[in-house]
């Protein structure tokens, strides 16, 4: 049973951003604060990547937990309600995210994932493997 009635449930998720989420937001400002330059959701590429460094031939997902199906994290949960519409839907994310990044690494590009649990957690830390990763990628 839901604890909103259909219609404010209906409008909490009409809220919901695929888009310049506050993490994507708040991993982009670190990295631009750290001189990295980069294109956001470029239509160019496949699944148009939360970010893609070109200079580093590296596209980095920022992935919600819920959306993208996280495996054993909390902040992934099947709703109680329409279960098969959201395993489905869940699903098919999941897909879409295998090919887009096969895609993504048959044109040269390394793919990271960073999971929302993630940065919410030890954003630091998730900030840090990303800049070593590109250091490594560009040789610094």
């Amino acid at each position: 049973m839901d604890v909103f009635s259909k219609e404010k449930r209906s409008e909490v998720m009409s809220r919901i951003k695929g888009r310049d989420t506050k993490i994507e937001i708040m991993v982009r400002s670190e990295l631009f604060r750290l001189g990295f330059r980069f294109r956001k959701n470029d239509k160019r590429y496949p699944g148009r990547p939360d970010v893609i460094l070109p200079k580093y031939k590296t596209a980095i997902q920022i992935n919600g937990c819920f959306w993208h199906g996280h495996r054993n994290c909390r902040l992934y949960v099947i709703p109680k309600t329409r279960t098969e519409f959201w395993v489905s839907k869940i699903e098919t994310n999941r897909v879409n995210d295998r090919k887009n990044n096969k895609k993504l690494k048959k044109m040269g590009f390394s793919v990271l994932t960073i999971w929302e649990c993630k940065l919410k957690n030890n954003f630091k830390k998730q900030i840090n493997i990303i800049v070593k990763h590109l250091n490594q990628k560009y040789g610094n």
